[in-house]
């Protein structure tokens, strides 16, 4: 199941968000009244596939200033690659933090992410994002298709205390992630090529948490594959969100890719060959590597991918 983003960019590349969002629930509101339609004048629409979520808590663990020290937003060392560290308000402290979560690093903990999945993709308001969303849809005709309560959706049990969204939250904390499938030659080899066609200048093998109070998270390595920095590879959806701008993505992590299919953020590649042929913009000089390299080089390099 994908969710769907669409806007408007005029012929000078500005983007605006239609109906006062870029979110469009085409088909889960019921009655004909209700229903979501994107607007006719809209001329960027674009899907986006769930991530996964398996060793969430480690990522979430990693500290601010970790993510941050690895941005380059003005390519300083000229290497092509001008990442750069989401800052955007979390939702849960309301404090400034660095992104980590969604494609566009919209969400730093794992609370906010939490919420925002529980109302934007179950419909299910919460104490941190308590109003409903129907784009293009009035209050009045939404009453009428989802009689108002008193209060959010999402309320706390009276024995634990705890919200729906307290408790995805700590599901997706405690998920493992998912280890490295076998190792030989050939997977060694193809890590080497991973290193030397500049892959891993986004896709940082192993970043590590920081100080913890609890034994499974603290000073470990998290071996994402990921920077989780903003970047421009060229394989953008033109839309904008939270601190990216409309064709950065958020560096994919790639643990446990080999279980993963299909690939990117809208599911357009089928494999992992034809997802490193789709980059660009910054991550061209490594697409080029990759494509000139002989069948052994690209052979050994998707093995090891494969292995993850």
């Amino acid at each position: 199941m994908t969710e769907v983003r669409a806007g408007h960019v005029d012929g000078e590349g500005n983007f605006t968000e239609l109906n006062g969002g870029t979110l469009f629930h085409l088909f889960s509101i019921p009655g004909h009244r209700c229903q979501v339609q994107i607007p006719a004048e809209a001329n960027v629409i674009a899907r986006r596939s769930p991530i996964p979520v398996f060793g969430a808590g480690l990522v979430e663990a990693i500290p601010d200033e970790t993510i941050a020290a690895h941005e380059d937003p003005e390519d300083r060392d000229g290497d092509g690659i001008s990442g750069r560290a989401a800052r955007i308000m979390d939702l849960a402290s309301g404090r400034e933090r660095i992104g980590r979560f969604g494609w566009k690093a919209q969400h730093a903990t794992l609370l906010a992410f939490s919420a925002d999945a529980y109302r934007n993709e179950m419909g299910i308001t919460n104490d941190l994002l308590p109003n409903e969303v129907a784009l293009g849809v009035d209050a009045e005709t939404i009453a009428l298709c989802s009689p108002p309560r008193r209060g959010v959706e999402d309320v706390r049990d009276r024995r634990t205390g705890m919200r729906g969204i307290d408790n995805f939250e700590n599901f997706m904390r405690l998920l493992a992630p998912i280890e490295r499938g076998p190792e030989d030659d050939e997977t060694r080899s193809g890590e080497q090529f991973f290193q030397s066609f500049g892959c891993a200048s986004c896709h940082t093998p192993v970043l590590h948490t920081g100080r913890h109070s609890n034994p499974v998270f603290d000073q470990k390595p998290v071996r994402l594959f990921s920077d989780l920095l903003l970047h421009d590879v060229g394989t953008g959806d033109g839309i904008p969100q939270a601190a990216a701008q409309a064709n950065e993505i958020r560096t994919p992590a790639l643990w446990g890719l080999r279980l993963r299919r299909p690939l990117l953020h809208d599911g357009s590649a089928a494999t992992a060959d034809q997802a490193i042929r789709r980059h660009a913009g910054e991550a061209l000089s490594s697409a080029d590597r990759y494509r000139e390299g002989t069948v052994g080089e690209r052979s050994a390099l998707l093995t090891f991918l494969m292995s993850l």
